[in-house]
């Protein structure tokens, strides 16, 4: 029975660190876009979910319509928020799974 090897695991435990602090940067600075009324409103919002801009369609200000303008705003931004969680889920994922732990270590007695 081989006993784990403490060292090579905190070096590999501080690669996943700053691996995980790399991914966190890289999905802060992409945006994805979600839209609603036939891209009358779409948001934009990054990786961390913060909602970096609204547009607007000068027609669908022009209509008066505020009812419909407050459910297209919160529709595109439910939209961007929700394909921003998705994006960084699969990359959280990707990154758990290219950086696992090796399995044929004995857990300690």
């Amino acid at each position: 029975m081989s006993t784990p090897d403490l060292g090579a695991l905190m070096r590999r435990a501080q690669e996943m660190q700053t691996r995980m602090a790399e991914l966190q940067r890289d999905l802060a600075r992409r945006r994805v876009q979600g839209s609603a009324g036939a891209g009358l409103v779409t948001a934009t919002v990054s990786g961390e979910l913060r909602v970096l801009q609204i547009e607007i369609d000068p027609q669908l200000l022009a209509g008066g319509d505020r009812a419909m303008l407050q459910d297209l705003v919160a529709a595109a931004v439910n939209a961007g928020l929700a394909t921003a969680q998705r994006m960084v889920q699969e990359e959280m994922q990707r990154a758990a799974s290219a950086m696992q732990l090796p399995t044929n270590a004995d857990p300690p007695r």
